[in-house]
């Protein structure tokens, strides 16, 4: 049995590589697990079981020639992800926060944030 930690650290892993396929694929004419393994600075062969996690869990499709392409719900988890980490790291950045360190923080929170706090941080901004 997965321990929580685990099993959060497999969620974190499997939204990264969401979020790595949704940003690539508004860069890319197709998204390739070599473009992935690049992006992400990690081995082939790790993508490649990234992968097939999450095909498993109906989230890519990856055709014969080995292109992935997001489904409706790894699209869904990969937006939200990518809207918190982006909204996230603008906001540590307004703050004095450096860039870089802006940018590891939100991709560590974006994670973590219920779906609940970061609509009252988005609130708490517009009204702001």
């Amino acid at each position: 049995m997965a321990t929580d930690e685990t099993a959060v650290k497999s969620t974190e892993s499997s939204e990264n590589y969401l979020k790595t396929i949704l940003i690539l694929s508004k860069h890319l004419p197709v998204v390739r697990s070599v473009d992935i393994a690049n992006e992400m600075g990690f081995k082939k062969s790790s993508v490649s079981i990234g992968m097939k996690n999450l095909r498993t869990k109906g989230h890519i499709t990856v055709t014969d020639a080995g292109f992935i392409y997001l489904t409706e719900s790894g699209k869904q988890i990969a937006e939200s992800i990518y809207e918190k980490n982006r909204f996230m790291s603008e906001m540590l950045v307004a703050w004095g926060v450096d860039p870089v360190t802006a940018e590891r923080d939100a991709c560590r929170i974006e994670h973590v944030i219920s779906a609940e706090t970061f609509e009252a941080f988005k609130n708490h901004c517009k009204k702001n």
